[in-house]
């Protein structure tokens, strides 16, 4: 790759520690990081092999996903009742994702990647749910994603049609699964220690994956929702509350990325900020899967309590929505209403949540998450030529309030432009859904799934 300059950009969104942003400005970057940002005027003369014509574009970091399973819900995506309980819903999920072939998960996941880059996600964590990752290697690669991945364990019986191992076999999937892909496709893969919860993991597992991670240099990231039945288990088994408990254990560190946290009180809150503990809220799953954020929910607090805080969307037949744009918006606007104060959350704090704050929580901020020289070019273009950008004043209302992943124009990942003009350049996307379409309903018929619609179908 060459030198490449982004010129006359309407509004660059830097997120750099002053939340600097720069209008008619200018990004150079060569290879794969960026050398310059400043204004068009300053940068005019600069040399470069190709030029981008940036004009009534606003940029930003590319966006941050820390909880998003990629490799099985596209396939039967809009399949399952939306009065479907979680256990419900989750059992149905994992049974069908067990019964997927490489080809089946490949593709599938090739197909969330290509939706995920075009709605402006560049980096997003796949929470240990793949199960062929050697063969989805090559859709990570053709993409041009940045991922974390690793493999889900338990060691409990569960009603989830999880798999159970061992607890040592567990420990020993999860080292070599980060020997074998931590660092892989020239950095952009990372591996972690991936229990699925608290519910069905030992105490000797979750002690054994966290001094692993610590061991290997790598995070932990669990499913932490925390709800009643939970709670109850555990005030009932320990006496204490179930984040409590795992500080207690010395589970909890500056490693560890709890995924969902919603039921937790103000004793947990403190427990993760004291702890470092990092976390990642995925609004558009709770509030479609009736979780309870905007009511137990205590985002307002962990962030006055310091605890770093980035956005997920769980998985594409839960959420649904897996655009993080999408998450940014709704946790933007979800406590504002839930406290009946507009100071909640404001604009800058989600679209932090969506950038530096998410490549905080990744352990990535020195590499991505702000437009600042040095670091990877990974950068959207948000084409402001359209209705929902007009008119345009405040670049950061405007982007979390009215836009939306349909006015991407361009993505560029590790200095590879991998979206243009709004479409993606790696993969035809319409062959790719229909390959798709045709897993899914083989899924569904081998595993004898179905969920009709409500209303006739004729």
């Amino acid at each position: 790759m060459a030198r490449v300059k982004i010129a006359n950009a309407k509004f660059i969104m830097t997120m750099n520690a002053s939340r600097r942003i720069i209008t008619d400005g200018t990004i150079i970057f060569d290879d794969d990081r960026i050398t310059h940002v400043g204004k068009a005027v300053d940068l005019a003369n600069a040399p470069a092999e190709t030029v981008i014509d940036a004009r009534e574009m606003v940029i930003t970091p590319g966006f941050v996903n820390g909880h998003m399973h990629i490799s099985y819900a596209h396939a039967t995506r809009g399949i399952f009742p939306d009065d479907l309980s979680p256990r419900d819903y989750l059992s149905n999920v994992f049974a069908l994702q067990q019964s997927m072939t490489e080809e089946e998960e490949h593709d599938t996941s090739l197909l969330g990647i290509t939706e995920l880059l075009r709605g402006g996600t560049t980096t997003f964590v796949d929470p240990g749910s793949t199960r062929f990752l050697d063969a989805c290697m090559d859709a990570y690669e053709r993409a041009g994603c940045r991922i974390v991945v690793g493999r889900q364990v338990t060691d409990q019986t569960n009603p989830l049609n999880l798999p159970v191992y061992e607890t040592g076999e567990a420990v020993a999937l999860t080292g070599r699964t980060i020997d074998a892909y931590d660092g892989g496709l020239d950095g952009r893969v990372h591996a972690w220690a991936m229990p699925f919860s608290i519910d069905y993991c030992s105490p000797a597992l979750l002690r054994e994956l966290k001094a692993l991670a610590d061991s290997m240099g790598t995070r932990l990231t669990l499913h932490h929702g925390n709800g009643p039945a939970t709670v109850r288990a555990f005030l009932e088994n320990h006496n204490v509350r179930p984040t409590i408990w795992m500080e207690d254990q010395g589970i909890l560190g500056d490693n560890v990325v709890l995924a969902h946290i919603i039921g937790l009180d103000g004793k947990e809150v403190a427990s993760m900020a004291r702890s470092n503990t990092v976390g990642i809220v995925c609004p558009t799953a709770a509030m479609k899967m009736g979780s309870g954020l905007s009511q137990q929910g205590m985002v307002p607090e962990m962030i006055r309590s310091g605890v770093t805080l980035g956005l997920g969307t769980d998985a594409g037949n839960n959420a649904n929505l897996i655009e993080t744009l999408r998450s940014m918006y709704l946790i933007a606007i979800l406590f504002k209403d839930a406290r009946t104060d507009t100071r909640m959350v404001p604009a800058e704090t989600a679209l932090e949540m969506a950038t530096i704050g998410g490549a905080t929580v990744l352990g990535l901020d020195d590499e991505i998450g702000s437009i600042e020289a040095d670091k990877k070019a990974d950068l959207v273009m948000f084409d402001t030529r359209r209705a929902q950008w007009r008119t345009l004043f405040n670049p950061v209302n405007s982007l979390v309030y009215n836009a939306d992943g349909r006015s991407v124009h361009t993505v560029i990942v590790n200095g590879r432009t991998v979206v243009e003009g709004g479409e993606a350049t790696f993969v035809d996307e319409w062959e790719l859904a229909q390959r798709v379409q045709r897993h899914g309903e083989s899924m569904l018929e081998r595993t004898n799934t179905s969920f009709p619609p409500r209303w006739p179908v004729i």
